[in-house]
């Protein structure tokens, strides 16, 4: 079989179907996924054990097969030419071995287009701080801060780094320098990235993923010293993410991080997307802007309550996700079933619709 042939047809395909993912499993015909459901491409034969390894063969380099067959999991990006470009992880399961690639739009999407609220350009005018958009895998997130980043671009004149594992959106410098480094083959970790920063002149840091305290410690003073930083994690609201931050360190670790988030943390986004009752997708949110109150709700131990304080501050901006749900549902965006699926208190929910 052509191997480079058959994959140009499985990628031609997910692009005419304007899908997000691509799956290729031994045993299995290949899938793809559109607007959140995933389909079987039921034309196609099921992948041989030959045919997967004929297709890393295509995707991965050399050294990158030989790794993944030492460590059994690889992350990657591969691309397609000038007309698309992936995100892709192997990995095997049942001594098999199984593909997933996420596409990555080459064009850089507006928070307009996203269907984002405008008030995030307010984080990407700020000099310093510590921004972060969160959420479940597969939400956007990565999209969300590529939108934000490419905001500076164009923008003002500041020097860019990105930290990614691997490297998704590619950008084209416009008013700002942009550098981007990938794990394993520009540097060696997220960690040590990051510690170089300080030594490379850098105004704007987006890390792809907050990996260890290591990195979420350093990440933390690089905002409190004059960086704006942007990074993700894998969380549901504010209020875990401000836990889950502290969490991860030993306890006499702590007081000391609670400090430093009160007065470098300048907002959580968190995301989700939708299935939309026209077709596609469109996204839900939260917004936290960390004002003084919420700064003395993390200084005071008292997470908790920063629930409430972005129910009750939407005069100042902050944005609840369950009256986010219940707009899209008074619009005929989404249905009142998926709203109460993707609420965290749905009796809250139930009042607003």
């Amino acid at each position: 079989m052509d191997y480079k042939k058959e994959l140009e047809d499985l990628i031609n395909t997910v692009i005419k179907e304007g899908a997000s993912d691509l799956h290729i499993s031994e045993g299995r015909s290949p899938s793809i996924r559109v607007s959140g459901f995933l389909t079987p491409l039921i034309k196609k034969q099921a992948v041989s054990k030959d045919d997967v390894r004929g297709y890393l063969k295509e995707l991965l380099t050399s050294e990158n097969l030989e790794r993944f067959l030492a460590t059994k999991e690889i992350d990657f990006s591969y691309a397609y030419g000038d007309k698309a470009r992936f995100r892709g992880n192997g990995y095997f399961q049942q001594g098999g071995i199984s593909i997933a690639l996420r596409l990555i739009p080459r064009k850089i999407k507006t928070l307009a287009e996203l269907n984002l609220p405008s008030s995030l350009e307010m984080f990407t005018r700020k000099q310093q701080g510590f921004f972060l958009v969160v959420g479940p895998v597969g939400q956007g997130k990565t999209t969300t801060l590529a939108s934000m980043v490419e905001m500076i671009n164009m923008s003002r004149p500041e020097h860019i780094l990105t930290i990614e594992d691997p490297i998704e959106y590619q950008y084209e410098p416009k008013k700002s320098i942009i550098d981007q480094r990938e794990v394993r083959i520009d540097t060696k970790d997220f960690h040590t990235a990051l510690i170089s920063m300080f030594r490379e002149d850098i105004d704007v840091v987006m890390i792809g993923e907050m990996r260890g305290i290591d990195t979420i410690a350093t990440a933390v003073t690089a905002a409190e010293t004059g960086h704006l930083v942007f990074s993700t994690l894998h969380t549901n609201n504010a209020a875990q993410t401000i836990n889950r931050i502290i969490d991860s360190f030993p306890p006499e670790q702590q007081d000391q991080i609670r400090v430093q988030l009160a007065g470098s943390l300048s907002g959580i986004f968190s995301q989700r997307l939708i299935s939309r009752v026209s077709g596609g997708l469109v996204p839900a949110y939260e917004l936290l802007i960390n004002n003084n109150a919420v700064s003395n709700l993390i200084r005071e131990k008292r997470i908790y309550e920063v629930s409430n304080v972005i129910e009750t501050s939407s005069g100042e901006g902050m944005i609840d996700m369950n009256r986010s749900l219940a707009d899209l549902v008074r619009a005929g965006e989404i249905t009142i079933e998926n709203a109460y699926l993707n609420s965290l208190n749905p009796k809250t929910l139930e009042k607003l619709i």
